[in-house]
């Protein structure tokens, strides 16, 4: 079984005000800059290859990290939340009603508007992986909350429907392990990260 540690990116104004990025570039604030500046990386996970999601969040929170080597993996960006980027849930479901409520009862089949399903997520991060797994070479990853959602759809088989199988904290990875394409939590499945003054 080949080791992954998925962590999601420092925090924007959008994540403080509740907005969907998705896609949408957004630097990290004042604050979420002054946390990945105070992250570190445990010992467990030295020496492990890092890889971060192409969005300038994600790039940052590794740099802030003292991570400035990382590699770029287009297959970790975040969801597509096509022209529902920067509207927020209350928004959404306040302008399209019980038509909302339906698409999200679709769980894995959601669809924003000119955007992407999980599943679609889901079965990029499953290529990743597998790939990861192929290299047999542990691995670092920044990425994004849809990302580390996808990853316990595939670890757990959560539909996406209800409660996460797992609350993951903004300073812990989701630890995970893959062989070929079968994805499975590690023990632990959460790392929290160190943090420096």
């Amino acid at each position: 079984m080949t080791a992954i540690a998925l962590l999601r990116h420092a925090p924007t104004d959008w994540n403080v005000s509740g907005r969907i990025q998705g896609r949408t570039e957004r630097a990290l604030s004042d604050a979420g800059r002054a946390m990945a500046l105070s992250w570190r990386l445990p010992a467990a996970l030295a020496g492990w290859r890092v890889v971060t999601s192409p969005l300038g969040r994600a790039r940052d929170t590794a740099r802030c990290m003292g991570l400035e080597t990382a590699a770029i993996e287009p297959r970790l960006i975040e969801m597509d939340w096509g022209a529902w980027a920067g509207a927020t849930l209350e928004d959404l479901r306040s302008a399209h009603g019980a038509a909302m409520a339906a698409n999200e009862a679709r769980g894995l089949d959601f669809r924003p508007e000119g955007g992407e399903s999980p599943r679609e997520v889901s079965l990029r991060l499953a290529d990743w992986l597998a790939e990861v797994a192929g290299d047999g070479v542990p691995v670092v990853a920044i990425a994004h909350r849809g990302v580390q959602r996808a990853a316990l759809v595939l670890a757990c088989g959560w539909d996406m429907t209800g409660k996460p199988p797992l609350r993951i904290a903004r300073d812990q990875a989701l630890m995970l392990q893959a062989r070929g394409r079968e994805v499975c939590l590690a023990e632990p499945a959460l790392l929290t990260l160190e943090t420096v003054s």
